[in-house]
């Protein structure tokens, strides 16, 4: 059973910085996608960015700039640095998985439904 957990989240003020990680165990094969999402309440959860296993990285274009994905295949974690947060920040942090078949045409996508395996996800909350 493949089991994927964030965590690192936290209150900081506006301007501040968190570091999230998210880690994957069980039989998720060599091949994956993990991406990071959010959600706000009353809102749909939305993509930060995502990697394969390779490392190649996709961001959501509202991401860029203040938000960095880094991955470490070895270990099966995805990092999520998040600078300058600012209050609208403030929202559930998700990490999922899924297995990545590119001799089929696997892709990563977007949406989270699209994952196989989700975390419990991890709060941060960012006060002015």
């Amino acid at each position: 059973q493949v089991h994927v957990v964030a965590s690192g989240g936290g209150s900081v003020q506006a301007g501040g910085s968190l570091r999230l990680s998210c880690v994957a165990s069980g039989p998720t094969g060599r091949s994956y996608c993990m991406g990071w999402f959010r959600q706000a309440p009353g809102k749909e959860p939305e993509q930060i960015a995502h990697s394969d296993n390779e490392g190649r990285t996709t961001y959501i274009d509202s991401s860029k700039g203040r938000f960095t994905i880094s991955l470490d295949n070895a270990k099966r974690t995805l990092y999520l640095q998040l600078d300058n947060l600012q209050t609208e920040d403030t929202a559930m942090y998700y990490c999922a998985m899924k297995p990545l078949h590119r001799s089929l045409g696997g892709y990563c996508g977007r949406a989270i439904s699209e994952y196989d395996w989700r975390g419990q996800g991890t709060q941060v909350t960012v006060s002015s």
